[in-house]
């Protein structure tokens, strides 16, 4: 007998949800390398530089976004809205922008 989550989410929401939060994670840890060592740097072994893992991750994440858009997890046009609610609000604590 299968029973109902409590968060009431489907195993394909669970799931597209787990990712954002995988690749997120991801993205804080490209943003650290950069910030610590910088933009050109790259693994001693060689690999991709920090700014490339950065676009990677962020391609990533923006991927995510799209499946949560997709299948009607998030509404795309209120996210799009947000973004440019935050765009304007922001700035005023932005010191080199």
């Amino acid at each position: 007998m299968k029973t109902e989550h409590f968060n009431q989410l489907t195993e394909a929401e669970a799931e597209r949800l787990a990712l954002l939060a995988e690749e997120c994670g991801e993205v804080i840890q490209a943003i650290g390398k950069v910030l610590r060592h910088g933009y050109e740097s790259r693994h001693p072994n060689g690999g991709p530089t920090n700014r490339e893992a950065l676009e990677r991750e962020c391609g990533d994440v923006y991927y995510c976004i799209w499946q949560l858009i997709g299948s009607s997890d998030i509404d795309g046009n209120a996210m799009g809205q947000r973004a440019s609610d935050k765009a304007c609000s922001v700035r005023q604590y932005l010191h080199h922008q």
